[in-house]
């Protein structure tokens, strides 16, 4: 979808459509959640602090997070998808990938079928959509961000390489601010750059998601789209009002975050044996710290030790704390088989 949220609310507030809207609140605390193209061209994205996006435009206009509605619309998207394909495999609340190589309508081209999606939401639901078609999740998923917004690009097989190619390097799955940077240092900056690389070097360089990065450069990735997601962390986190400066004070914030923590793990019956502490100062400069255990992580009484343990790592003397996070993740084999939540 098309900048989600803000989308929906210029639906349901058509007064503001052509002006630059986000979604969050607008406090000296405040975060945002999502822009609208128009706020975009100031250069404001989500996770952006409030206060910088009122400087790069004065006239934003703000609108609160209305989550639920964004959850049913979301849901509303899905019964859509549906009566094309049951095998769907959500990527978040607004973006999925649908295997239509046997579909419901019968219809025999792929772009045909995403034209129809993209009118079916239009006309139900009021957005627009962005669509990419193509023979693996890799080239789909970076077709549908190619021409948004209310997008369709196709990458036909026979011109996937030449595609991929013309690629910035952070376009690719995977490169994200620290892994780009190290490949421009390899002189790697295009697709055609990467093709070059052997898998060795990758390899070398990269670890593991060499061999991801060797076959997406030749248009390969033969990972299914499945309509099972498995649950791979829980976690819970708070920014707070004023930043904290005291260790104690910081302390008693930690001991309620990780009494929210084990009641979500509770609820879900999750098992994770990892424990990540996320910790970001008042410049914004962020710390993560974590731990793995043999066993999974669900009680109280052996996550708090654990999660006081890794605040010992941090500096927190440094500068005003303005927010705390920790996640519990890496499920267990046997947690695995229960968490797969059919959509």
């Amino acid at each position: 979808m098309d900048a989600f949220y803000a989308s929906i609310e210029l639906r349901d507030h058509p007064e503001y459509i052509g002006k630059p809207l986000v979604v969050g609140h607008s406090g000296d605390r405040g975060v945002i959640s999502a822009a609208s193209y128009e706020a975009r061209k100031y250069g404001i994205r989500s996770a952006m602090p409030a206060v910088k996006a009122k400087r790069l435009c004065p006239d934003l206009i703000f609108m609160p997070v209305r989550m639920s509605v964004y959850k049913d619309v979301s849901r509303q998207i899905h019964d859509i998808f549906r009566e094309y394909t049951d095998i769907i495999e959500p990527l978040s609340i607004d973006e999925a990938f649908l295997d239509v190589t046997e579909n419901k309508k019968r219809i025999e081209w792929a772009v045909d079928i995403a034209k129809t999606l993209k009118e079916q939401i239009k006309e139900t639901l009021g957005l627009t959509a962005s669509a990419g078609v193509s023979y693996n999740k890799f080239l789909a998923k970076i077709a549908s961000d190619y021409r948004k917004p209310d997008g369709l690009c196709v990458i036909h097989p026979d011109r996937a390489l030449s595609f991929i190619a013309s690629l910035p390097i952070e376009y690719f799955w995977g490169v994200g601010k620290s892994t780009g940077k190290k490949m421009h240092s390899l002189g790697i900056h295009t697709g055609a750059d990467l093709q070059k690389c052997t898998l060795d070097s990758l390899v070398k360089h990269f670890g593991k998601n060499g061999n991801l990065f060797y076959n997406f450069a030749r248009g390969i990735d033969d990972r299914p789209v499945t309509a099972m997601r498995i649950r791979q962390s829980i976690g819970c986190e708070t920014t707070f009002e004023k930043d904290l400066t005291g260790k104690m004070a910081i302390i008693i914030e930690l001991y309620h975050i990780t009494c929210e923590l084990t009641r979500r793990i509770a609820n879900k019956k999750f098992q994770g044996n990892t424990l990540t502490l996320k910790v970001r100062f008042s410049d914004f400069s962020l710390k993560t710290k974590c731990i793995t255990c043999y066993h999974p992580l669900t009680d109280l009484d052996e996550i708090l030790p654990l999660a006081k343990k890794l605040l010992k790592e941090v500096d927190v003397t440094k500068s005003p704390v303005r927010l705390l996070g920790l996640t519990v993740s890496h499920p267990t084999e046997e947690s695995a088989q229960q968490l797969c939540i059919p959509f």
